[in-house]
C-alpha cells in the first residue's frame, strides 16, 4: 500500500486507541482556552471614595467563585487550564475601627458545589462532562458546600479612602466534611456602601480527602486554586 494511504491510517488507529474524538481534540487541537483569573471590576467613573468600612457587609448578586486546575493529557508535553464558577455563593464580613486601623473581625463565605460549571473551552470537545466527575468527586450529595472561614486581620492604609489594598486572610477551608488551614490572597476595594474583592487561594486536594481524576487520557493535577470575585453591600 502507498505510503501517502497507509499514514492516515495509523493515525486513525492511533485515535481509537486514545479514546475517540474526545481525545483528537486534545491530542491535536491547540484550540483550547480558559478565563483570566477573578479580578476587582474597574472602578466606575462615578465611584465614591468609602465613607466609612466598618459594620456589617453582606455579599450580593453578581459575586462569583470558582476553581482552577491543570489537566494533563497523555503525549502532550502542555497542560490544559480547566476552569469552572457557579454565582451561588453567599455569606458576610464584619468590619470595626480602632483608633485609625480598620480590621476585618470576621468573614465567612459559603459556596454550593453542586452548581459549579466549567466556563473553559476545547474546541469540539463539551467541557460540562467534566462537571459530573467534578461533582462524583467530591461527593456533593453528602458535602454540598465549601466554607470558608476567615481568622481576624488588620486591613492596609487606604482601604477607608477607596483604595484597592491588597490582604492577606488567614483562615479555615472545608471540603469534602475536611477543615484545613489555608491562606487567602485578596484584593478589597471599598466604595460608598459598597465594597468588591477578589483573590485566590492555593491549595491541594488531596489534603481535603478527594482523589485528582484520572479519566483514561486525561490526568489531573491535585493542585487547585480556588478564586473569589465577590460583591458586598454594607448592611444588607
Amino acid at each position: 500500500m502507498p505510503r501517502k494511504f497507509w499514514i492516515p491510517i495509523v493515525a486513525i488507529a492511533a485515535l481509537a486507541v486514545l479514546g475517540g474524538g474526545g481525545a483528537y481534540v486534545y491530542y491535536f487541537s491547540g484550540l483550547r482556552t480558559a478565563p483570566p483569573t477573578l479580578a476587582l471590576a474597574s472602578p466606575s467613573a462615578s465611584a465614591g471614595a468609602a465613607t466609612t468600612t466598618g459594620g456589617t457587609w453582606a455579599i450580593t448578586t453578581g459575586s462569583l467563585a470558582g476553581y482552577r486546575v491543570k489537566e494533563q493529557f497523555v503525549g502532550q508535553s502542555s497542560t490544559h487550564e480547566a476552569v469552572a464558577r457557579t454565582s451561588d455563593v453567599t455569606g458576610q464580613a464584619s468590619i470595626t475601627k480602632s483608633g485609625t486601623t480598620y480590621e476585618l473581625a470576621s468573614a465567612t463565605v459559603t459556596v454550593q458545589l453542586g452548581n459549579l460549571a466549567s466556563v473553559d473551552q476545547v474546541a469540539g470537545y463539551n467541557v460540562t462532562n467534566r462537571d459530573r466527575i467534578v461533582q462524583g468527586s467530591l461527593r456533593v450529595s453528602s458535602f454540598p458546600t465549601a466554607v470558608f472561614v476567615a481568622q481576624p486581620v488588620a486591613l492596609p492604609a487606604g482601604v477607608e479612602s477607596g483604595q484597592a489594598v491588597n490582604v492577606t486572610v488567614p483562615g479555615q477551608l472545608t471540603i469534602h466534611g475536611v477543615t484545613k488551614d489555608v491562606t487567602a490572597s485578596l484584593q478589597l476595594r471599598v466604595s460608598g456602601t459598597t465594597a468588591q474583592i477578589a483573590g485566590t487561594i492555593a491549595t491541594n486536594m488531596t489534603d481535603f480527602g478527594i482523589s485528582p481524576p484520572n479519566i483514561g487520557f486525561t490526568t489531573v493535577q491535585p493542585a487547585v486554586t480556588i478564586e473569589v470575585s465577590l460583591n458586598l453591600a454594607q448592611g444588607a
